[in-house]
């Protein structure tokens, strides 16, 4: 661990980096805690360049706690549509329908960690940030800083590794500017010391880090490898007539997406052949490859679950990822072709 001197320099010198070249972010610009909250949970499993216009079309249409807690399953899930983990907004509105009942946002660190869908994490973030109050956040850019700064081989990736680099964190935490401190590293970790090739020549804190001073800053963090990708090939099926395309809506107790629009495929309609192939795609999940073919497919006289709509309606639906993917490449190909732009996906 870092000497009381060191820390107190590592605090310092980390803050006045972070005041000169923090990156301009609309969630930097205000302390309403509930834009701050937003802004956090998109930002989970998803990049700043692609979370930040969902950010701003989000908050345009919710902008406060109220209006999300009242808002329709459908209206919630097609302004979230292409962030993925859609759980996340459904923890979203429920967390939101409990501040309703409250007439509050939360101040408390509990309070706000109790909330549905809120882990150690976002609570930090949000109290810190939002309310000045001296919670570490930890996540992977935090776990990178500490692992080369203490040159830590505890593996991050490990069951233990929130139990190890917590309470370091803590320590380290600037009880005098929190949020900053917290952004702070977290940008540090984003921007500079990345996870290949880390930017050392303008690490404000190079001369702190342990890993830097031995040569060592590409050993760490210690991360053990993740379980094998597995890849799949999945066909989905493509019939439109008269601007409307034939689609199916998962159940609301489906395990996965409850409530969104998806393309047909062989379990949906068993009696369809496809005739050619329009478009294929890739999609990554977790640990697994797909390799999508969308294939056309005549109109069977058994629509079973699926459903004519009419490409304007596309566009206030929450359409799945993978369906969107494939009507953008089908536009492509259509488009290449000569054939029209039907089904874009606008939305």
């Amino acid at each position: 661990m870092l000497s009381n001197a060191e820390i107190d320099s590592f605090r310092r010198e980390l803050l006045t980096w972070f005041s000169i070249h923090k990156r301009d972010l609309p969630w930097r610009r205000t302390k309403d805690p509930y834009a701050i909250w937003i802004s956090e949970v998109m930002l989970q499993q998803t990049r700043v360049a692609a979370a930040t216009p969902y950010y701003e079309r989000f908050l345009q249409r919710f902008p406060n706690f109220i209006a999300l807690a009242q808002a329709s399953e459908g209206d919630l899930l097609a302004h979230w549509a292409g962030l993925g983990y859609y759980y996340r907004a459904r923890n979203l509105q429920k967390a939101a329908q409990k501040m309703a009942e409250a007439g509050v946002f939360p101040t408390a660190h509990p309070t706000i960690l109790a909330l549905p869908g809120i882990g150690e994490y976002t609570a930090a973030a949000v109290a810190s940030i939002a309310f000045d109050q001296p919670h570490a956040v930890v996540d992977g850019n935090v776990y990178r800083v500490l692992s080369r700064v203490l040159a830590d081989s505890t593996n991050i990736a490990g069951s233990n590794a929130r139990k190890h680099f917590a309470p370091l964190a803590q320590v380290l935490l600037d009880p005098v500017s929190p949020g900053d401190y917290n952004q702070a590293l977290m940008e540090l970790g984003a921007t500079v010391c990345l996870p290949r090739n880390p930017q050392c020549l303008v690490c404000p804190v190079a001369n702190l880090c342990r890993a830097r001073q031995t040569g060592r800053q590409n050993e760490f963090p210690v991360k053990t490898k993740g379980k094998k990708t597995a890849e799949e090939i999945r066909v989905l099926f493509w019939a439109e007539r008269n601007e409307s395309l034939l689609l199916w809506q998962r159940p609301a107790h489906s395990r996965l997406m409850p409530g969104f629009w998806e393309l047909p495929e062989r379990e949906q309609l068993p009696t369809a052949e496809p005739s050619s192939v329009l478009a294929e795609f890739s999609h990554g999940i977790t640990f697994h490859n797909y390799r999508f073919q969308v294939a056309k497919v005549s109109v069977p006289v058994d629509l079973g679950l699926c459903k004519w709509l009419n490409e304007r309606e596309l566009a206030s639906l929450p359409l799945s990822t993978i369906a969107r993917k494939a009507r953008i490449q089908v536009a492509r190909r259509k488009a290449a072709a000569g054939t029209g732009q039907s089904f874009a996906a606008s939305s």
